[in-house]
């Protein structure tokens, strides 16, 4: 989990969103109707969320798409999980927006965790921001394993009150962006991006950013310089937007002198990081050179003798260790007619992903849940992940491919029928779904080669008993009394050693 929030945060009278011709999904929590913040429109979360209660937020002056928040007071539930329908295997940012203004009677907002793709992704805290009267915002980069992202949120040991969550975005982003990680193994969470030289509380963002990610101004009291030529987005892998470059940062001495820029402002936990620099020559074109110079990060090289145009430049280094303050170090050239300059930068944690569920167990139990009325509360997202935050009722493997091996639904009240999903939990050894109101047939199980007991028992299930259950090699327990079940008991249950069998009363078997 990652111990530190971000470092920017967005004014409540001034957060961006989605406008018309930026694709993905921009929800508006808690929300009843569309709500248009100038050319921006944001859509209810209905439809990627079927848990929470909502509430309005009246906070003079709040933009309309912070009016209203989803808080979640159930307190059984291991996480409480938004669903976002995606492309397989591209690459979204994820941007969770938090405002409080005490909905709930009290006098500072929870604190929780959130989790993206079954990886624990951050720990959320925004007392001190709302302090301020602003919102808090949450940025990460994941691929999608499948067709479908979750965010979810959970309790932790430091939750007094509900989670709750203002706005969620997820934008996909272009292959080029960010290509240097392996998202099959990582994911990167936003510490800071800034674009330098700017002043004031508006950030640049759509449509100047076709990703709406945020560049927020940043000054530090620095020579600002003007750039007198465009830049191309399309010549950067970032694509960053072209705003950025608009203004940097200098020396004040000019020639000779080294420009040192403490960022990003707040000290950083020991991980790794993806740190990207963006630089442009803001002169026009003459007979000088173009200015050259060193880079360096807390005293370490981390590119030399780089020569910056007019057409800009970019570093990166998609692994580079960084903890405590952090100082960026621009040396110039021995006879370099001018100083260095700086125009924007990215800093991103990466993140370790937290294993997955087996893509089988994540189907199997997807069906399952699709044919159940009333699951419990936290059946979406990873079945498995994290640890301590699977579904309730299910237990996994804590290997790095998790795989489900029991489901105990005892007395939950779960209504709707058992789907044929479930052979796809070919790891399973334990299925109790006792005492509920289940209706339809049993299911084909034939492929669950590990299943040892198999409780069914006072549920409301129909048909006859598949005879393949008699064949399972591991199966000892099969209990189905108090059921509607009809039809011929399976002969080859007569011929079964050490298997214990209750189908009376309540069945109609012979």
């Amino acid at each position: 989990m990652i111990p530190l929030s971000l470092l920017a945060v967005v004014l409540v009278f001034g957060i961006a969103g989605a406008a018309d011709g930026l694709s993905g999904y921009q929800i508006s929590c808690g929300a009843t109707s569309e709500k248009v913040v100038g050319d921006v429109t944001w859509v209810p979360d209905g439809r990627f969320v079927s848990v929470g209660n909502v509430s309005d937020v009246r906070s003079p002056g709040v933009l309309p798409v912070l009016s209203s928040l989803r808080y979640f007071p159930d307190t059984s539930a291991r996480k409480y999980c938004y669903v976002v329908p995606a492309e397989r295997k591209r690459k979204y940012l994820v941007r969770t927006t938090y405002f409080y203004g005490g909905f709930d009677g009290g006098s500072a907002p929870p604190v929780f965790d959130q989790i993206i793709e079954g990886t624990r992704w951050s720990e959320v805290d925004t007392a001190g921001d709302y302090a301020r009267g602003l919102a808090t915002y949450y940025e990460a980069v994941v691929l999608a394993t499948e067709k479908e992202v979750s965010v979810c949120l959970a309790r932790n040991a430091a939750t007094k009150s509900s989670p709750f969550i203002s706005a969620l975005e997820v934008s996909p982003l272009e292959d080029s962006v960010y290509n240097s990680t392996d998202f099959e193994s990582y994911a990167l969470s936003t510490i800071a991006r800034h674009s330098f030289g700017h002043d004031g509380s508006a950030a640049v963002s759509y449509p100047g950013d076709r990703f709406n990610r945020f560049w927020e101004a940043h000054s530090d009291g620095m020579p600002v310089v003007e750039s007198q030529a465009s830049v191309s987005q399309a010549a950067f892998w970032n694509k960053p937007p072209e705003d950025v470059f608009r203004r940097g940062v200098t020396t004040a001495g000019g020639r000779g002198e080294s420009l040192e820029l403490q960022w990003p402002p707040a000290p950083l936990p020991a991980a790794s990081y993806y740190l990207a620099l963006y630089f442009q020559d803001n002169r026009a074109p003459g007979p000088l050179s173009w200015r050259v110079f060193d880079v360096a990060v807390n005293g370490e090289t981390f590119f030399a003798g780089l020569n910056v145009s007019t057409a800009g430049s970019m570093l990166y280094g998609d692994k580079w260790p960084l903890s405590g303050r952090t100082k960026i170090t621009l040396t110039p050239a021995p006879g370099s007619p001018v100083g260095p300059v700086i125009n924007a930068a990215e800093l991103m944690m990466v993140v370790p992903l937290g294993g997955r569920t087996h893509p089988r167990d994540v189907i199997g139990m997807q069906a399952l849940a699709r044919g159940f009325d009333n699951p419990p509360a936290d059946w979406a997202g990873d079945p498995c992940l994290p640890q301590g935050n699977s579904w309730t009722g299910v237990t996994c493997t804590q290997e790095p491919l998790a795989r489900v091996v029991s489901l105990n639904l005892t007395n939950f009240k779960v209504g709707g029928s058992i789907s044929d999903g479930i052979a796809n939990l070919t790891a399973i050894s334990s299925i109790w779904l006792v005492g509920n109101n289940l209706t339809g047939p049993i299911p084909d199980m034939s492929l669950l080669h590990h299943l040892v007991s198999l409780h069914l028992e006072n549920n409301r299930l129909t048909g006859q008993i598949p005879p393949s259950l008699g064949s399972m090699p591991r199966l000892r327990e099969l209990f189905v009394q108090n059921n509607a079940l009809q039809g011929a008991i399976p002969i080859s249950f007569k011929n079964k050693t050490g298997f214990m069998f209750q189908y009376a009363p309540g069945n109609n078997l012979s």
